[in-house]
């Protein structure tokens, strides 16, 4: 538990002090977000914020990094392979996102790397975390992951490693996305994806007090390394924290793709490694909203030629429908804590007496 507190305080701390020294670097290199045409000509309050500083990202995966390597080095324990593998996907997924951004203000565009491009960078780093993520088994024989879909815990039989890389790519891609669609409002990535994060620091403890090494029975986990995923999700959430701070409404900095796609990357990687894959969607659950948005809204104006909502993502359909920003966020905070509470509901309820 001592780990867990000391990587969440350093990773806030450092987020809190580095992102004004961010602001101030992008500010003055010109590093400033472009807004989409159609949302700046239909909402004014999107139109003061261009300019404002963005690849704010880049501070929170830094000081998630800092904060798991501080926390090793403060209690003298060694990093795991599990730790190491979610780390590796975080930063993976945010290098494509920099590039993105990068692409973006070089350019002075709201559009950076092009689909494919940017989809065969997630594809990559995805396709080495499914190939590693399945070996390097510990004393016991357990590897970070299984060639299962998981839910709870692993369920049914193999998928064998073409279909289980396959599903772990369509995982990756797909809430690494799903973190990007719903990065559109000051503040409400930070707080959406903050929610599974602190989830996950419970998952991890309560896995850990319940692993078939020490405890077999019907309800235990074989799980490898859920302590230091429980401090791997705690590094990324104390750095999301003090990004918060300068990132919520009116935001001083943005996250940008790097933030977006790191952060999707990091909740993707805890989900397969704690063995809660399907359990994601729920726990997740503001996000798959938002990007069930954007699905719904383009089937059907290729299928019928008309809109379900006014603009897609979700968030900015309600902001043309004239609520205000900080309205949009808050609720949506609190619809990203319900689910995240639904999740550990679930999660938690086999253990109930009679369940």
């Amino acid at each position: 538990m001592t780990n867990i507190i000391i990587a969440g305080a350093v990773g806030l701390i450092l987020s809190m002090l580095g992102t004004p020294l961010a602001i101030r670097l992008f500010s003055r290199r010109g590093y400033g977000q472009e807004i989409r045409e159609e949302l700046a000509a239909s909402t004014s309050g999107h139109q003061g914020k261009r300019g404002t500083p963005t690849m704010g990202g880049t501070v929170i995966v830094l000081a998630a990094l800092l904060a798991y390597g501080g926390s090793h080095l403060a209690t003298l324990e060694p990093p795991t392979v599990s730790g190491l593998l979610v780390l590796f996907l975080m930063t993976g997924l945010g290098a494509v996102g920099f590039l993105d951004d990068f692409i973006k203000i070089y350019k002075q565009r709201s559009l950076g790397l092009r689909s494919g491009a940017k989809a065969l960078g997630q594809l990559v780093v995805g396709a080495v975390f499914a190939f590693m993520v399945v070996r390097e088994p510990n004393v016991y024989g357990i590897t970070p992951a299984e060639t299962r879909l998981s839910f709870l815990r692993d369920i049914g039989p193999s998928i064998g490693i073409v279909g289980f890389t396959i599903w772990v790519l369509i995982m990756i891609v797909g809430f690494s996305n799903a973190v990007n669609l719903t990065d559109g409002l000051d503040g409400l990535a930070s707080g959406a994806t903050g929610t599974v994060l602190a989830a996950y620091i419970l998952i991890g403890n309560w896995q850990l007090r319940n692993n078939c090494i020490d405890q077999l029975g019907p309800n235990c986990y074989w799980v490898r390394d859920p302590l230091d995923l429980a401090v791997v999700a705690a590094s990324v959430l104390g750095a999301l924290i003090g990004f918060l701070w300068w990132n919520a409404p009116p935001a001083r900095i943005f996250m940008g793709d790097t933030g977006s796609l790191a952060l999707g990357g990091v909740l993707a990687g805890l989900a397969i490694a704690t063995r809660t894959q399907l359990l994601l969607i729920i726990l997740a659950g503001l996000c798959v909203i938002i990007t069930l948005s954007v699905i719904i809204q383009v089937g059907s104006f290729k299928l019928t030629g008309k809109r379900v909502f006014r603009m897609a993502p979700l968030q900015h359909h309600f902001e043309l429908k004239g609520w205000a920003e900080t309205t949009i966020v808050v609720r949506f905070w609190l619809i990203a804590m319900l689910c995240s509470a639904l999740g550990l509901g679930l999660f938690y309820v086999e253990w109930m007496p009679g369940a």
